[in-house]
């Protein structure tokens, strides 16, 4: 018997449409994370991208437990001196509450080659509307 391995042609994708309203960012990044990479297909081929497509809506209204909002930090640096820029989470979801989403699950993606194209296939929106209807997505509840 041979191992089955995907390739990258024989994989179809799919949409799911999450809403992230009044869910936690950890437990929701990391169901994010898996649909993402495709661990929840039997087809799953850790080098070959078996991901579905996810479309988040209502990032604004994620929680986040404690103090949180105040002690998470995100950093930007351009690689010249002095331009280390931090902002707290508070701050970045009143600039730009699907970044948070994204972060968050980008930090839950494998460091490789593969994780900057998974993290392509997330689509975050601040509301309850996206321009994704065409492709039909199916929603999941988290």
């Amino acid at each position: 018997m041979n191992t089955y391995s995907a390739k990258p042609g024989e994989v179809e994708q799919k949409w799911f449409l999450v809403d992230a309203d009044g869910k936690t960012l950890g437990r929701i990044a990391t169901e994010i994370a898996k649909i993402l990479r495709g661990k929840n297909k039997p087809q799953f081929t850790p080098h070959v991208d078996t991901g579905d497509f996810v479309i988040v809506i209502n990032s604004e209204k994620v929680k986040m437990s404690g103090n949180k909002w105040n002690d998470e930090k995100f950093y930007t640096h351009s690689r010249f001196f002095g331009s280390l820029k931090e902002l707290s989470a508070a701050q970045m979801k009143e600039k730009d509450p699907a970044m948070v989403i994204q972060e968050a699950v980008a930090g839950m993606l494998p460091k490789t080659k593969l994780s900057k194209r998974l993290i392509l296939k997330l689509k975050a929106y601040k509301g309850g509307v996206h321009p994704h209807a065409a492709q039909q997505p199916v929603t999941l509840n988290l």
